[in-house]
C-alpha cells in the first residue's frame, strides 16, 4: 500500500507542478522561459476576449463569476447577481456554477490555461497550491473598491502569501456533529453525547431498525477529519507542526483502531456500502434523505444543503463534541474565499461586485449560504435583520469554541484530499475494504502528509 500511496502522491504533485509552471512562469532559466512567454500571451488573449465581449454588449462591462455549492446557494447567488445588475445596468455578470464534485479539477484546468473567471470562489488551500509565490491571484490591497478593513487581520493573514492578500475570507467554518433526532427516537435512543454513546448506539440500530440503519455516515475525507479530531483530543497535539505530521506511528495506529471500531460496532457503513449507494454526495444519498443514516460530521457552512435534503419532518440537531478522551478539538478553517483573476480586464469592477456581495447590499440576499460571514459589516446587517440565527449560526459558534489548534493550509491539498486519487481516500479505503494493519496505515499517512507539507 505504501508504494501505491507514494505513486499517487507523485502523480498528483507532478500535475500540480505543471499547472504551477504554466500559471506562474519561470525564474530566469531556459526550462521555464517558454512557459512564461506562453502565459503572457494567453493572459493577453483572455483580456482581449473579455474586452471584445464588452464591446459587443454595447460597451457594458462583462464579468465572469464562478462558484460551487448546493441548490440553495445557487439560487441565492443568482438572485443577488440579478439585483446587482439591476442596480448597475452597465455590468453584465455571466455565471458559472455547479456541485463540488469535480470542481477543483475544473478550476485547476482554467488556472493552468489562464482562462479562469474574473472572480471565483476558492478553497483556502488553493492559494498555496496554485500561488506559492503570491502572484497568481490579484492582490486585493491594490483594488481600492474592496474594503479589507471589515475583516480581522488574523483572517486576512490566512489569505496572504508574501505580503499579497489573495482572496476574501468569506467565512470561517468547523466540523460539527449533527444527529437526526427522529431516527434516534425511532431506535429508542437520545442523540449521543460521547463516543461511548455512539459506539453503544450501533448495535441498537442494527437490532431495532435493521442492518441498513446506521447512527453515523462518513466518507473517506469525513473519516480523516474524525481521525484528526480523535488524535487532537486524545493527545492534545496539533495535527501538523513544522511541516510534519505530529504523531508517532503507535499514536496514529490507535486512531485507526478507533475508526475500525466504528465499522465493527455498526456505527458507520463501510466505504463499500457507501460506494454502492451510488450518490456522489450525502445530500443526494437516499439513505441519508430518508433517515437510514442518522448522523454526520459536517462543516457548519454546508449543513443547509443536508437539512434541505431530508424528507418529511426529519430534523438535524447540533450534537455535543465528544470528550471521552480529553478536550474537544475540532477541525476549523477559513471555509472559502473569493479571488480575482490577475488576467481580468476589469479587476476594479470585480472588486465592486465583491464589495456588494460581502460588505454591501448583497449580504442580506446571500444570508448564511456560505456560512456565517467574516465581514463585520455583513454581521451587523444580518444581525439587524434577524438573519444571524439558526442552525448554521449556532453550529459556527459551537465549532469556534471547540477549535484550539490551527489547521495547516496543506491539510486539503489535492494530493491528499482528491476524491479520486488522494492519499486520504487510498488509505481509508485500504482500512475499510482490506482491513490493512493500523500501523501500516499510520506510516502511509505520515509519509503522505510529510511529502505534501515539504514539497
Amino acid at each position: 500500500m505504501k508504494k501505491m500511496v507514494t505513486k499517487i502522491l507523485s502523480g498528483s504533485l507532478a500535475a500540480t507542478m505543471v499547472m504551477g509552471l504554466a500559471a506562474c512562469g519561470g525564474s530566469g532559466n531556459a526550462a521555464t522561459e517558454a512557459p512564461k512567454a506562453e502565459t503572457t500571451k494567453a493572459a493577453e488573449t483572455a483580456k482581449e476576449t473579455v474586452a471584445a465581449a464588452a464591446q459587443e454588449n454595447g460597451g457594458d462591462v462583462v464579468l465572469r463569476m464562478s462558484w460551487w455549492g448546493g441548490d440553495s446557494r445557487h439560487n441565492a447567488t443568482l438572485k443577488m447577481l440579478d439585483e446587482y445588475m439591476a442596480a448597475n445596468p452597465n455590468v453584465k455578470v455571466e455565471s458559472e456554477y455547479g456541485a463540488w464534485s469535480g470542481w477543483q479539477d475544473k478550476i485547476a484546468t482554467q488556472i493552468a490555461g489562464n482562462s479562469e473567471p474574473d472572480l471565483f470562489q476558492i478553497n483556502w488551500n488553493w492559494l498555496w497550491q496554485f500561488s506559492p509565490d503570491g502572484t497568481r491571484f490579484a492582490d486585493l490591497k491594490d483594488l481600492s473598491d474592496f474594503d479589507l478593513s471589515q475583516y480581522d487581520q488574523s483572517l486576512l493573514d490566512l489569505m496572504t502569501i508574501d505580503g499579497h492578500v489573495l482572496g476574501v475570507p468569506v467565512s470561517s467554518t468547523g466540523r460539527v456533529f449533527y444527529w437526526n433526532k427522529q431516527t434516534f427516537e425511532k431506535a429508542g435512543l437520545e442523540v449521543p453525547k460521547s463516543f461511548a454513546d455512539l459506539l453503544a448506539a450501533g448495535p441498537v440500530f442494527k437490532e431495532k431498525l435493521g442492518d441498513d440503519y446506521y447512527p453515523l455516515s462518513c466518507g473517506t475525507y469525513d473519516l480523516t477529519i474524525l481521525l484528526t479530531y480523535y488524535m487532537q483530543e486524545k493527545y492534545n497535539k496539533q495535527w501538523v507542526v513544522d511541516g510534519h505530521l505530529n504523531y508517532t506511528v503507535d499514536e496514529l495506529a490507535d486512531g485507526f483502531d478507533f475508526l475500525k471500531s466504528l465499522e465493527a460496532n455498526h456505527v458507520i457503513p463501510t466505504q463499500e456500502k457507501l460506494t454502492g449507494d451510488g450518490a456522489d454526495s450525502l445530500d443526494k444519498n437516499p439513505n441519508f434523505i430518508d433517515g437510514h443514516y442518522a448522523g454526520v460530521v459536517e462543516w457548519d457552512s454546508s449543513i443547509k444543503k443536508l437539512t434541505d435534503a431530508l424528507e418529511g419532518d426529519q430534523e438535524l440537531v447540533i450534537g455535543e463534541y465528544p470528550a471521552d478522551y480529553g478536550t474537544p478539538a475540532t477541525v476549523y478553517k477559513v471555509s472559502m474565499g473569493f479571488a480575482v483573476s490577475p488576467n481580468s480586464a476589469n479587476k476594479e469592477e470585480a472588486a465592486k461586485l465583491l464589495q456588494y456581495m460581502f460588505n454591501g447590499d448583497g449580504v442580506e440576499t446571500l444570508a448564511l449560504e456560505r456560512g456565517v460571514p467574516a465581514s463585520k459589516a455583513a454581521q451587523e446587517k444580518l444581525s439587524a435583520s434577524g438573519a444571524l440565527q439558526g442552525l448554521t449560526y449556532e453550529a459556527n459558534k459551537t465549532a469556534a469554541a471547540n477549535a484550539p489548534f490551527q489547521l495547516s493550509p496543506y491539510y486539503e491539498d489535492s494530493a491528499l484530499k482528491d476524491s479520486a486519487e488522494g492519499a486520504y481516500q487510498e488509505i481509508i479505503n485500504d482500512m475499510s475494504y482490506d482491513g490493512t494493519d493500523s500501523k501500516e496505515l499510520a506510516q502511509a499517512l505520515i509519509d503522505a502528509v510529510d511529502e505534501v507539507e515539504n514539497k
